[in-house]
């Protein structure tokens, strides 16, 4: 398992492990603690098997390790503090679910620090994509939570740009069950970079 490390951070504890160090940089925002996210798998087999990069950012602690729930700005500006701690002038964005909504923002945001965007599940969210860059967008076919539709609907207001690739009968947590099948997706699309 990727040993963790801590930003500390206005009053809070902000957990990120990084592996890897291939030319290809990706952050994955996590939803969730990153010894549960479900991404840690995918990240391994990304950073060994693939040669990239990766680094996963999970949702801050007070200070004293107690979880809390953090706002959508807290988020992008939490990953935002890592990848400049890291000394990352440009990455590959990404996350699932909830991570995937605040990578939406922080590509919005910083189109000039992201290579492109990487959504494994569409959260229903009035969030355009950011201009110009590539989007890659994973997508269970039997997720109920982030549904394939939501996936869809993102992808056609940028067809030129944005592609959809596709795990059948998955459900929403396919990082975790699928996670071999998941990096793949991602290293074919990502190795093009």
């Amino acid at each position: 398992m990727t040993e963790q490390s801590i930003l500390e951070r206005d009053g809070g504890a902000v957990p990120y492990a990084e592996e890897g160090e291939g030319p290809v940089s990706l952050v994955l925002i996590s939803g969730r603690a990153l010894n549960a996210d479900g991404l840690g798998v995918v990240a391994h087999y990304l950073a060994e098997e693939a040669g990239f990069h990766v680094i996963r950012i999970g949702p801050r602690a007070e200070a004293g390790g107690t979880d809390r729930a953090e706002t959508l700005r807290e988020r992008v500006e939490d990953a935002m503090a890592v990848i400049d701690h890291l000394g990352l002038d440009h990455t590959w964005i990404g996350g699932h679910g909830f991570g995937g909504t605040a990578a939406r923002v922080f590509a919005a945001e910083h189109t000039d620090r992201v290579n492109g965007l990487l959504l494994l599940g569409v959260e229903e969210d009035d969030i355009a994509l950011a201009p110009a860059i590539p989007v890659l967008i994973v997508q269970a076919t039997a997720d109920e939570v982030t549904p394939p539709a939501r996936a869809e609907a993102l992808q056609a207001t940028a067809p030129e740009r944005a592609s959809i690739k596709s795990i059948d009968g998955a459900d929403h947590l396919f990082p975790a069950t699928h996670p071999i099948e998941t990096a793949v997706i991602i290293e074919e699309y990502l190795d093009w970079d």
